[in-house]
């Protein structure tokens, strides 16, 4: 089997001459993989390089994919995507998957950016402070998630509500009301993480709400899933489009 010309030209874009050790050790193995995410797969898609790679990061942050990590980050570098913007789709990660996790992205990402040049910290991206976080971060998830967020509150145990309010404030304020990524995106990122990670079933079809209700329709959301399945594997793509047949049935 031999390398496609569109997949040649759509791993180039990324990774501009680069010699792959895997061509060398299992050169049957990444034929078939190049031919099918960057050929077949990039295929059915109508996102743009830059939103695909964007995505396709948050989802490797789910999938814990350190290595395919670094050399992903300097593809987004290499497509256009702003350092402001990588850094976002990994603090974006942290109320998702952990700081357990998300620690060693966020070194590799310095490491990526330090060894192009780009100066650290880059630019703050922060619009809320300790007495704000938690209304700002309520309206946030009120516009994603609806009246459904007051009735968390209202069916809360009592012991348990300082949990509702973390949302609201940590994960909500502290997070998602950042500039760099607007909400759309934002949503996008979560829901990218969410699938790959595995075991968040519930919370993949509820940020599918979410991502509908702040612009985000079933087309574009059935391309995102599409344009994971190559780095996330097929269980955790059909249970995600399983979940999005169920929110947002074909019409």
């Amino acid at each position: 089997m031999a390398l496609s010309d569109r997949a040649h030209r759509n791993h180039e874009e990324l990774f501009p001459n680069h010699k792959s050790t895997l061509r060398v050790t299992d050169p049957e193995l990444i034929e078939v993989f190049d031919n099918f995410a960057f050929d077949e797969v990039i295929a059915q898609s109508r996102l743009d390089t830059k939103t695909r790679v964007m995505l396709t990061l948050a989802g490797i942050i789910g999938a814990n994919g350190v290595a395919e990590f670094r050399v992903m980050a300097g593809a987004a570098l290499n497509v256009g995507v702003p350092p402001v913007q990588l850094k976002e789709i990994v603090y974006q990660s942290v109320p998702y998957v952990g700081m357990a996790r998300a620690f060693e992205f966020i070194n590799v990402t310095n490491d990526v950016l330090a060894r192009r040049g780009i100066q650290l910290p880059v630019e703050g991206q922060s619009t809320t402070d300790p007495a704000t976080r938690l209304e700002k971060g309520l309206a946030v998830q009120k516009t994603a998630f609806g009246e459904a967020i007051d009735k968390l509150y209202e069916r809360s145990p009592k012991d348990q509500l300082h949990i509702q309010r973390f949302l609201s404030a940590n994960c909500f304020g502290d997070y998602y009301t950042r500039t760099g990524l607007d909400i759309k995106f934002r949503e996008l990122v979560t829901l990218s993480i969410l699938i790959a990670l595995g075991g968040a079933d519930t919370q993949v079809e509820g940020h599918i709400r979410a991502n509908v209700r702040v612009g985000n329709h079933r087309d574009v959301l059935l391309d995102v899933i599409t344009q994971l399945l190559p780095w996330v594997g097929y269980p955790r793509t059909l249970n995600a489009l399983s979940a999005l047949n169920e929110v947002v049935p074909e019409q």
